[in-house]
Formats: structure tokens, sequence, C-alpha cells
């Protein structure tokens, strides 16, 4: 592996056949622990590790040695958690097969593996006793384990590189936090605020906070910042922000602008609560993105979304960020 990351050449996203990097998820579509069982010695998350079962070192092992027939790809990060498997495949020239196609043989590979552990209807007699004295990685299933296709997405700048490694790793711990701490990640429906109804995650307790107040950059004070070196209005009310929050108030944004997106940097750095409001819902076995996660986990962040999960949605639109902005004004002068 290169060790200077300027070395890395990057996916566009449609070279499927080029020199790239790709972070590919083997997930089994039931989400039974079949591939192993999250272990939290001294109920530390930062300790937690995934004990594999039989499938699941089986399945890892076949992800793995998919350098065996293409030498040019390198594996770079991986973790097996208990219903899914994460790969970071790097590839080092240009191929005659797509990365697809390249996945599509490694998932017909493991597809193979799962068919050693599951039945046919005509044994599902014996079943009981076939896995009476075995573990639950090596015990006969009574369906397909795996049944759709491993997902995945190409990497398209460095900085997803380091960003992804480190989704990666830390999986076990996030898994960990959320099994010690559900009330957090549980996606809570039909909260009612102001007249219009959310879905959350995280502490819905900052609803019953005394003050709140928007984080909302105007343009004027960075057009005046960028163009014409006065940066005193945006410096002023930013610093207003964090002064506001370090005194008890709860402060609410979708935090869109980098301007935005920099105080909320600096309200989760000194571990000050505030609600974020989503352009988009909450998908199943839904995570927070690393930034928030442990503010969440430790109860100082609330995440509102009114719109359902779109798996397909790639931006945010002038009209949510429009929205959005009035959501939080409506929260904080409503509430």
């Amino acid at each position: 592996m290169p060790s200077n990351h300027d070395t890395w050449h990057w996916q566009t996203g449609k070279a499927w056949y080029g020199v790239g990097i790709y972070h590919v998820t083997l997930t089994i579509p039931t989400r039974e622990p079949l591939l192993g069982e999250l272990v939290i010695p001294e109920n530390d998350p930062a300790k937690a590790w995934i004990q594999r079962t039989k499938l699941g070192d089986e399945v890892t092992e076949e992800a793995l040695r998919i350098n065996h027939f293409y030498p040019d790809i390198r594996v770079i990060q991986h973790c097996l958690m208990p219903n899914h498997l994460h790969v970071i495949y790097y590839v080092t020239k240009s191929q005659t097969k797509s990365i697809k196609t390249v996945i599509r043989g490694l998932w017909q590979g493991v597809k193979k593996i799962g068919r050693e552990y599951t039945i046919t209807k005509e044994t599902s007699l014996v079943l009981s006793e076939l896995n009476s004295d075995k573990k639950d990685g090596e015990k006969a299933y009574p369906s397909p384990i795996f049944t759709e296709m491993p997902f995945i997405r190409p990497m398209s700048h460095k900085g997803q590189l380091q960003t992804m490694i480190h989704y990666v790793q830390m999986n076990p711990q996030r898994l960990a936090t959320k099994r010690l701490m559900p009330e957090f990640f549980r996606v809570q429906e039909g909260i009612e605020i102001a007249g219009q109804t959310y879905c959350g995650v995280g502490n819905i307790d900052l609803l019953q906070r005394a003050q709140y107040m928007p984080v909302h950059v105007r343009n004027i004070w960075v057009e005046n910042a960028e163009k014409h070196g006065d940066n005193k209005q945006l410096r002023d009310y930013m610093n207003s922000c964090v002064l506001a929050a370090r005194q008890g108030t709860v402060m609410v944004s979708p935090y869109i602008s980098k301007y935005e997106q920099i105080v909320m940097d600096v309200l989760l750095k000194e571990g000050l609560p505030f609600i974020y409001i989503a352009d988009n819902g909450f998908r199943d076995y839904y995570k927070p993105q690393d930034n928030l996660f442990d503010a969440v986990a430790a109860g100082r962040v609330l995440i509102l979304s009114p719109w359902d999960y779109d798996a397909g949605k790639k931006h945010v639109t002038r009209e949510e960020c429009v929205a959005m902005n009035k959501m939080a004004e409506k929260i904080c002068y409503e509430l």
C-alpha cells in the first residue's frame, strides 16, 4: 500500500474498469447475526470486538483472497460484523473485468459457502437434530443466507479514504455503544413541534430546554467577508452563537453552510448540546455520521427530519435549505 496518499488514484464513479478505491459491503438481508457475536468486555464500547462464527471466518477469508485471482486488487481495510462485512479494495491497475464483475464473482463464492449452511425442504424435519450440538455459525439454516449483491461504493476524493477506514475500524465500537444506550439511537416517530411532524434520533429531552437559538449565517455576511474582506459581522455572529450555547442555549440548525458547520464543530468540540435538522429521513439500522455519533451517544444531540428516507437522494436542494432554516426558526420561537 502506498505510504503517501497523494499516490492514490481516485475513482470518478463511472470508470468501473479503471484504477480506484471501493468500499464493498456484504450484508445478510435478514440481519441475523450469523457471522459473529459482539463481545463488550466490562461494558466498555472501546473494547468491543467480534467473535467470529465458522461461517464468518469462511466469508471473511473468501473476501480477503480476492488478490489470489486479481493480483492488482488489494485489501486496504476490512471488518466483520455479526450480520455484514465491510471491505475496502484498492484496484491498482486497469482491469479487463469491471469491479462490479469482480464483486459479483465474490458474491457467487460467498453464496456457495452459504449454501453449505442451509438445508432443503426434504431435510427440514431433522433441522433440530442437526443444530442441537452446534454453535450459531455452524448451524444449518432453512433459507438462503446471501440473497443480495454486495453494495459497491466508489471513492472519488482523498478525504473519503481516511474517513471510510475510520468508519470501518469503529464499527464494533459503534454497535456496542448502540447496544448499551439504545434509547438515543432508536428512531422516534411522530414528534410534533410547532405544527410540523418529525422523526428523531438522539436525546428527545433537548426539546424541554428553556432557550433555543437558530444558527443561520446570512449570505450578505459571507459576501462581505469573502469578496470585500470585511468579516466583522460574520465573525461576531458566529461568536455570538458559541457564547449563547456556552450559557445554556440550545442551538438549532441544518448547519448547511461551511460557516454554520464551523459553529457545529465548536459545539461538538466543547460538548455543547444542539439540535440538527437533517435533509433526509432515517433508514433502517440508521447510525449517525462520524462527527455526530459520540455526541448522540452522550445525549448532547437530537437529529430531526420531517422527510421519509430516500435511498437515492444525493444533494440537498435550495428549496429544502430554505425549508429547513424555517423549521429551525419555528422550533426556536414556537416550541
